[in-house]
């Protein structure tokens, strides 16, 4: 009986149970197929792909502003395609993580094979969702390089918007064929004619290019199925050609190691295989493809011009680069372009809260970077902090949503510091000049701050941000942006009722609470994105926090003159609520250079020395003080003044009710 036991294990067949029914077993684990291993995509039976021809393949993306409806239209696509059955369930079924349910963005790029059929031919249709915050736009632009066109959908509600624009621009600089469709036009106040104006003004699309839609109704969705085949061309590329295969993104199995998303510019890969990776030239045998349907589907063979997964047995997450290029093993082929790494624009550190939790965050860090590689790492350590890492972001939501995944799918707590930006300095000191190696220095902490008189000039990071606002709040937006150091660059109408605003920032003025500040004084409605602008000469000084003399170095700040006075004085009032009193005072300044800025004393706790004195000479009393006062004096002068770690934590972490 044991024996064949073994053998029905073995061969997935269905032994009796407790219950009615059997539960089928998983092969490769000897498990039931409910444990939640990763295998289920095993049972499924395989698509022949070979019947999709380059010419019957459209791969394309949906593109929009923060919540105009991008999921939900993807939703009624694959419930129109058949690839998820029709439920009221189906509700932004291609945002997997915790982190995208619980806030309603979508924050990872999704993509999902459709299949659809069309005046008698069968079309196989590559959707790629992606997110619409500024903030992931490098999830945008990677996805693209994997389309041949986009899905541009605007709200008929709320209008244009900044990232719009964005998005738009991204789509338009790639060469994608562009659908406009225009979204909700069943909420009451939808006014699609307004929002055909504004995209015919803007992007000059014609405005009976539109589409009319109700994603969440599925009214005329259909049609923009219709046209995504008849507007956007097939991929380029010949299953006779050698392979090659580009990875546009890759997450990390614990079971199965790396698993890549790749888009095939040429050749077939097929399951056996020998393939080696352009970046690290190692070789690997393939051991799965297959296209996401969303979920996993295995193929015996992926061709020329489709998108799919690869699973390698790529056991490192540093094996995976995205932008990679794969080929068969020895059939070279010229390495794809790859994709511009994307430029850091919020640098914080990061320290695990114990530091014999070192190596466990090392290795989370890790795997989520391979998800995310839009986070740039570096190591860093702090007196106060320990070993931890200065890691770099595109915005403060990307900040706030990685750290959110560092919780929820690795189980880490962390200590994220205040932001700060990248600033530069040209040397006019042929001493530091030769130290470096080069006359321009990138100064992310602030320790490395140089002295004044040993720099030309200092230079700080600019961003021209777009705001997309209704006409009545404009005077308090413009007085926002002057109030923030920012100049203004263009003002435009984009119809009778909303204005866009051009504006050149400092990105250190809008990098914490400027979005939250606009919202509020727009009630919601002004929408607000920026991109790089390179650096521009600044009045830049270091700020030190000194405690009784002494500078604390984890609390140096680099700041712009004009604000260091109101900065030093909100730091020092908080450092007075956060560190514990002592028995002698404690003196908490701000300083640039010798010069005090702020200052809060901390008063000591006081024996009362004088209660036992029931009337007497009053010399008696002020003896007994100036006894008291010395011996405080002398307690100040050998006291050391040790800030306590959740203190620093208090103090460096961003305030959260701003």
């Amino acid at each position: 009986m044991a024996l064949a036991g073994r053998a029905a294990l073995r061969w997935g067949a269905r032994l009796p149970s407790h219950g009615p029914a059997a539960a089928p077993l998983c092969r490769q684990a000897w498990l039931p197929a409910a444990c939640g291993r990763p295998y289920s995509s095993r049972g499924k039976e395989e698509i022949d792909m070979s019947t999709y021809p380059v010419e019957s393949i459209r791969n394309f993306s949906i593109i929009a502003h923060v919540d105009h409806g991008k999921s939900t239209l993807a939703d009624r696509l694959l419930e129109i395609t058949g690839t998820i059955s029709k439920t009221d369930r189906n509700k932004q079924v291609l945002d997997k993580l915790q982190v995208e349910r619980e806030r309603g963005i979508t924050v990872k790029a999704q993509s999902a094979s459709l299949f659809y059929s069309h005046e008698g031919i069968n079309y196989l249709l590559n959707l790629i969702d992606t997110p619409g915050h500024v903030d992931f736009s490098y999830e945008v632009s990677r996805s693209l390089s994997a389309c041949q066109g986009v899905i541009l959908v605007v709200d008929a509600n709320e209008g244009i918007q900044a990232q719009t624009v964005a998005n738009f621009y991204l789509a338009f600089e790639a060469q994608l064929s562009i659908i406009p469709v225009i979204n909700k036009i069943d909420l009451k106040n939808a006014d699609p004619e307004r929002v055909e104006k504004q995209i015919e003004k803007l992007f000059d699309i014609p405005t009976d290019e539109c589409i009319r839609i109700s994603a969440k109704q599925g009214t005329n969705v259909e049609k923009v199925l219709q046209k995504v085949i008849e507007k956007i061309p097939p991929p380029q590329g010949n299953t006779a050609d050698p392979l090659k295969a580009l990875v546009f993104d890759s997450t990390f199995d614990h079971y199965r190691g790396v698993i890549a998303n790749i888009a095939l510019f040429g050749g077939e890969i097929a399951k056996g295989q020998k393939i080696v990776s352009a970046h690290t030239k190692k070789r690997y045998e393939v051991h799965e493809v297959g296209i996401l349907t969303p979920n996993e589907q295995p193929t015996h063979k992926l061709y020329a011009g489709q998108v799919g997964y690869l699973i390698a047995g790529m056991k490192e997450v540093t094996e995976a680069q995205i932008g990679d290029t794969l080929f068969l093993y020895k059939q070279p082929v010229e390495p794809l372009p790859g994709f511009k790494s994307a430029k850091p624009m919020v640098f914080a550190g990061m320290y695990p809260i114990d530091q014999t939790e070192y190596n466990n965050l090392k290795s989370a860090l890790e795997r989520l970077t391979l998800n995310d590689s839009s986070v740039t790492v570096h190591r860093d350590s702090s007196l106060a902090l320990g070993a931890g890492w200065r890691l770099g972001f595109l915005g403060l939501l990307h900040m706030e949503v990685f750290n959110q995944r560092l919780e929820q799918e690795y189980n880490m707590s962390v200590i994220l510091t205040a932001p700060t930006v990248p600033y530069k300095a040209v040397l006019s000191s042929a001493k530091l000049i030769k130290e470096y190696g080069k006359d321009q220095i990138t100064i992310i902490n602030p320790a490395q701050f140089p002295d004044k008189f040993s720099v030309s000039e200092y230079l700080e990071p600019t961003v021209l941000g777009t705001i997309v606002t209704p006409h009545e709040y404009i005077g308090k937006i413009i007085t926002l942006c002057q109030d923030r150091r920012a100049v203004q660059k263009d003002l435009l109408y984009i119809d009778e009722n909303r204005v866009m605003l051009k504006y050149l920032f400092p990105l250190n003025e809008i990098v914490v609470d400027f979005y939250d500040a606009l919202k509020s004084l727009s009630s919601g409605y002004a929408s607000f994105d920026y991109e790089d602008a390179g650096y521009q000469s600044a009045d830049l000084i270091k700020m030190d926090i000194l405690l009784n003399g002494n500078p604390v170095e984890e609390l140096a700040t680099i700041i712009h003159n004009d604000k260091a006075y109101a900065a030093g004085k909100l730091l020092c009032e908080r450092l007075k609520e956060t560190i514990p009193r002592q028995l002698f005072e404690i003196a908490i300044q701000a300083a640039i250079g010798k010069k005090i800025i702020a200052r809060e004393t901390l008063k000591p706790y006081r024996k009362n020395v004088v209660a036992k004195c029931y009337g007497g000479d009053i010399t008696r009393r002020m003896k007994l003080l100036r006894r008291q006062a010395e011996g405080k004096r002398l307690m100040r002068k050998i006291g050391n003044v040790e800030v306590p770690r959740d203190a620093f934590i208090r103090v460096l972490k961003r305030e959260t009710d701003k």
